[in-house]
């Protein structure tokens, strides 16, 4: 897949843009601050129909407009695929494909599979267990649409089953019974679909992260979930007493977590900053990996965010041989350091493109 043409109008601090990349490297150069975040982010909203940096799609607006629009002209395995987004403020988000708006947004997901790695993702390492089932999620549901329906479904039940919880008049058990069914069922399902993705994905991500630290250090993930215990509508009816004095269910795969290791313990206490980041890059290459495997059958986008800082010299060497191999596809990259961006288009064969960022302005 080759995104060949992006164009934006009051995205964030952009006010307009029309840009033609390259099929293969595209670097947007610029301080902090300047913009270069904010075209990888209007990249993500087309493939993700959501920004990677805010959930409320009205923050993408930019200061003082009523309305945004984000549009992208791609090769899709030889047929050329027009995607456009809008925002007007205190409307609906409208979706089109080839100018046909679709019925549901979610039919659009995992049309054009795409991989983010940036500093925000320290939070997966650092953050609550709903940051690493969040890492889960984006992958699977851009390769298994039933997985976003189960998973849509089994958080509008968890709410309604939280808001009885919370009442002040006792439940009905029947009613509650729907909803803890609802739960279990689509529950289980998406505990499948989460643990046989985290089976094929470990090695792949350890593979990665040797390459990274050429060796140095063992990484590993491990996956826990209540369904581990039994059949999950038991598990949650089990403590219905004890869920209904906190005021929320204790049990089920919302709780599910994702633990993180390096040379055997948890990589949140004993990671070096370094450390942290191989970690994450790691994760990502790896989810690129598995999306070029799966899904559309088309090889993904790959956007790296200012991925460099934190990272030895070797690191970066390794990085740098990594992503411009002939496994990529098309890669979009930001930094505030002219040198490594030219380390990678060195050893890179093929046609590239450099975008220098300023105050919103883009210009090659």
């Amino acid at each position: 897949m080759i995104l060949k043409k992006l164009t934006l109008l009051n995205y964030r601090n952009i006010a307009a843009a029309e840009l033609a990349f390259s099929p293969k490297i595209n670097c947007f150069v610029g301080h902090n601050g300047e913009g270069k975040t904010n075209v990888l982010d209007a990249i993500h909203f087309l493939s993700l129909t959501k920004s990677a940096a805010s959930s409320i799609d009205s923050m993408n607006v930019r200061h003082g407009e009523e309305l945004m629009m984000v549009q992208g002209i791609y090769d899709l395995n030889g047929t050329e695929e027009e995607i456009s987004i809008g925002v007007k403020l205190h409307q609906k988000k409208h979706v089109k494909r080839n100018k046909k708006e679709y019925k549901r947004i979610a039919e659009h997901i995992g049309l054009l599979p795409l991989i983010i790695a940036s500093p925000n993702d320290a939070i997966i390492i650092n953050g609550g267990s709903d940051e690493r089932r969040r890492l889960m999620d984006i992958v699977i549901s851009q390769y298994d649409p039933e997985y976003l329906t189960a998973l849509s479904t089994y958080n509008k039940a968890l709410q309604q089953r939280n808001a009885l919880l919370k009442a002040e008049e006792e439940p009905q058990p029947d009613i509650l019974s729907l909803f803890e069914e609802m739960m279990a069922e689509n529950g289980e399902r998406i505990y499948q679909k989460r643990n046989a993705f985290i089976e094929e994905f470990i090695p792949v991500f350890q593979h990665f992260y040797r390459l990274i630290s050429e060796d140095n250090e063992t990484v590993a993930l491990h996956y826990t979930s209540h369904c581990q215990r039994g059949p999950l509508l038991d598990i949650i009816q089990r403590d219905r007493a004890k869920d209904r004095i906190m005021g929320y269910s204790l049990h089920g795969i919302h709780k599910d977590e994702l633990e993180m290791t390096l040379d055997g313990y948890p990589i949140k206490r004993e990671g070096s900053q370094g450390q942290n980041k191989t970690y994450m890059l790691a994760l990502k290459l790896a989810q690129f990996d598995f999306l070029k495997r799966t899904g559309s059958k088309t090889t993904p986008l790959l956007l790296l965010d200012d991925i460099f800082d934190k990272l030895d010299s070797q690191r970066v060497e390794q990085i740098v041989n990594i992503v411009s191999s002939d496994a990529f596809g098309q890669i979009f990259i930001t930094d505030t350091n002219r040198e490594h961006l030219d380390k990678i288009l060195a050893r890179s064969q093929g046609d590239y493109r450099i975008f220098h960022v300023e105050g919103g302005n883009i210009n090659d």
